[in-house]
């Protein structure tokens, strides 16, 4: 099936929503949904942006820019995942928590506001992962259209170039929760530590990673073609340097690279 064809089974599916909410965080898939959203529902479509404790400002950022070259209309709301009972202790199903918060106030701001549906931007590549997320989505009936028309994060991309979406090739992202081993518990410290670790590698370069924070050791997922990078001299020193400023004791490259969802290898 061609870009087009692709582009146009999702219209489809859209237009079947009649009015949404989507859950938009501004990353790749949330975007190319709510861009057909608006493109085909105009203002019978709404993003609703959650801000947190696990959500950088960065990305919210990000998210309103995206928000604004799209056209729809950008709300954002307030949520506390460390609040939630349980989401703290870091389960591995703490993300069923998390969605479960989020989908139920995006359900109460579709039935204040008069939309028919909430809507995500979950993939079919979700489907060969471990997502407790979805359940939450499935018990309140929030629609996924990029699932439910069978597209894969590489179709996004390719519907999301054609579109003219300028984050079309953004590097993937996931709650800042999944850098913590399960059973850890989460806190706004730790949260901290990770963001500002994170930051110091997207400052020198670097676009796809992830600094998994194990206690005292901080370590690093970078691409394999990215590890030698890192491994410079005067970068790896300055790394070293910059990572036990942060707050590490020992500072760690993952040879394997980065993966996502490399917290799962265990269960």
């Amino acid at each position: 099936m061609d870009t087009q064809k692709k582009l146009e089974k999702l219209r489809e599916n859209v237009k079947s929503l009649e009015s949404v909410v989507v859950a938009f965080s501004g990353g790749v898939d949330s975007s190319l949904v709510a861009k057909v959203c608006y493109d085909v529902l105009g203002n019978k479509a709404l993003a609703v942006t959650a801000r947190s404790e696990t959500y950088p400002d960065y990305e919210y950022e990000e998210a309103k820019k995206i928000a604004k070259e799209i056209g729809i209309t950008h709300i954002t709301i307030d949520t506390s995942e460390l609040g939630i009972k349980g989401f703290a202790d870091n389960p591995p199903n703490r993300c069923y928590f998390c969605k479960s918060e989020l989908f139920g106030k995006l359900k109460e701001i579709a039935r204040e506001k008069g939309y028919k549906n909430v809507a995500d931007g979950a993939n079919y590549d979700d489907t060969n992962e471990y997502r407790p997320g979805s359940d939450a989505a499935k018990e309140l009936a929030v629609r996924s259209p990029l699932k439910e028309c069978g597209l894969r994060k590489a179709d996004i991309r390719e519907i999301s170039k054609h579109l003219k979406l300028s984050n079309w090739d953004k590097s993937s992202y996931a709650c800042m929760s999944s850098r913590f081993p399960y059973g850890e518990s989460i806190t706004e410290e730790k949260l901290a530590i990770v963001s500002e670790a994170e930051k110091y590698l997207r400052c020198i370069g670097l676009k796809q990673f992830r600094v998994r924070h194990h206690d005292t050791i901080a370590r690093i997922e970078v691409l394999p073609e990215d590890i030698p990078m890192l491994l410079q001299n005067g970068r790896r020193t300055e790394l070293v340097k910059k990572l036990k400023e942060i707050g590490y004791k020992y500072v760690t490259i993952d040879m394997e690279g980065y993966r996502s969802g490399s917290m799962n290898e265990v269960l």
